[in-house]
């Protein structure tokens, strides 16, 4: 009987492994296709920034309340419904014909995956209580994570280049659906229900006051920039300033009062928190920022198609996964110098580009040097949850998780609209022969800005190592929450 019920949890593993796997191959997939996107729903390169951002933006803002919607609802049920939803607002994403509909469902279908993807962590730790079953499936859910970048870059070429009666760009979106069916079903039949808790209420207007800052700071950002920086841009990124204000009060005053408020503000008063925070926001912009750029760069700049364009991505994702493995016990007698080191990685990786990227050069050059990328970036992304969560007492590593998760996100949306702004603002509307190139050299200069405020941080962030007993094992139960490759 033990043994049924062991093979249960792995085949429920499976099942719930189906949301981030989704969720990050929507992230990667869409790269791929931006050139084909913006040419199907005629859109301006502000909009097609928010088909990226408005995305991210979606996830980022429901994330903490996704997951205490599980608690209080039942994950089972939560689950189901998020995947639902993100099944169909993906076929609406496919069947848009304006880049405002897109915008619109793409948004949408962030919002799903916040729904979904906490049940996903949340089921781990109440199907695996042994503590090196759960370390296994943690270990799943990064190799998830992994192999769905992988397939993401890869599928996105490949069905941008396909054409089954309709768009190519369009499958990127329609082939959740055959996908999002088989795991509705098998939700169904196999997952059980978990206990539901009580006396944890919801904090919509918190998450709807986020939500507002965020849409008044990322769109005109986005849209402003093509404008001609318009009158209203300005006044909406201000009036961001003054939500977020708000934002700050109103968690204040709900943590006075035991309301449940989305964000704990007294997680901001530890010092090592906030650097941590401060070095996520910044390579996370650079991070997402580069793989926009590089994939408009090698299609638009170099003339590859969105095929060959996917798989100069694969040794990137390879050395990846395998740096960070490696970067995973290195952190544990090295500290923070892990992520120095692979910093100086990236940024080698950078200044190589700049010298070497141009018309005519050698795929075999480009290849290595995002893979170069990759390389250090596996190093940096995984050991930022542990560095950033180390001081974080025990009570608060929930939630500290969630704002960590939270702020990737945010952090991702803003590199879409403020690096992938410098990027678009070197291409002048109308150009016959755009200069990509000299518009990826000063995307990637604005991307090594970004990283010498990580080096910053990361110099800001107190000496210390991970212990393997206290600190370790709480990065090792949370790892899971935090990294996109």
């Amino acid at each position: 009987m033990e043994k049924k019920n062991s093979s249960n949890k792995w085949l429920a593993l499976i099942i719930v492994l189906t949301a981030p796997m989704l969720y990050v191959i929507d992230i990667f997939i869409i790269n791929m296709a931006i050139p084909a996107i913006k040419k199907g729903v005629q859109a301006t390169d502000g909009e097609i920034q928010l088909v990226i951002a408005g995305y991210l933006l979606g996830s980022a803002a429901f994330l903490i309340i996704g997951g205490r919607a599980g608690d209080h609802l039942g994950r089972k049920k939560v689950f189901f419904w998020g995947m639902l939803c993100f099944t169909l607002t993906s076929c609406l994403c496919g069947l848009s014909e304006t880049a405002l509909q897109l915008n619109i469902t793409r948004f949408f279908q962030g919002l799903s995956s916040s729904i979904m993807v906490p049940q996903s962590i949340a089921f781990i730790q109440v199907l695996f209580t042994d503590p090196k079953e759960r370390a296994k499936a943690i270990g799943w859910y990064g190799v998830t994570l992994s192999i769905a970048a992988i397939i993401g870059q890869i599928l996105g070429g490949y069905l941008v280049d396909t054409h089954f009666g309709i768009e190519g760009w369009r499958l990127i979106f329609l082939i959740n659906l055959p996908v999002g069916i088989v795991a509705l079903w098998a939700i169904r039949k196999y997952l059980t229900e978990t206990e539901r808790e009580k006396g944890r209420g919801f904090d919509y207007s918190g998450a709807s006051i986020l939500t507002l800052g965020l849409l008044c700071l990322i769109y005109p950002l986005t849209e402003g920039r093509e404008k001609g920086w318009p009158l209203w841009s300005m006044l909406m990124m201000g009036s961001s300033i003054l939500v977020f204000a708000c934002f700050i009060q109103d968690q204040k005053r709900k943590l006075l009062l035991h309301k449940g408020p989305l964000i704990d503000i007294s997680l901001f008063k530890l010092r090592t928190f906030n650097i941590g925070l401060l070095t996520v926001l910044f390579h996370f912009m650079m991070h997402t920022a580069f793989l926009l750029m590089a994939a408009v760069y090698l299609q638009n700049g170099l003339g590859l198609s969105a095929l060959d364009c996917g798989l100069y991505f694969v040794l990137h994702a390879l050395l990846f996964m395998g740096s960070a493995m490696l970067a995973s016990r290195l952190i544990v007698k090295l500290g923070k110098r892990v992520l120095q080191i692979g910093v100086a990685i990236i940024m080698l990786s950078f200044i190589l580009q700049i010298l070497v990227f141009k018309a005519g050069v050698s795929g075999v050059y480009v290849i290595l040097l995002i893979g170069l990328y990759g390389l250090g970036n596996g190093m940096v992304l995984p050991s930022l949850l542990t560095i950033t969560l180390e001081s974080v007492p025990e009570k608060f590593a929930g939630v500290a998780a969630g704002v960590f998760s939270t702020f990737q996100q945010t952090a991702s949306a803003l590199g879409i609209g403020i690096l992938g702004g410098v990027f678009y603002s070197v291409i002048i509307p109308g150009d016959q022969h755009p200069d990509y190139l000299k518009a990826f050299n000063y995307g990637i200069t604005a991307n090594i800005a970004c990283l010498c405020i990580v080096v910053l941080m990361l110099y800001l962030i107190p000496e210390r190592k991970i212990s393997g007993e206290s600190e370790g094992d709480f990065a090792k139960q949370h790892a899971a929450e935090s990294v996109l490759p």
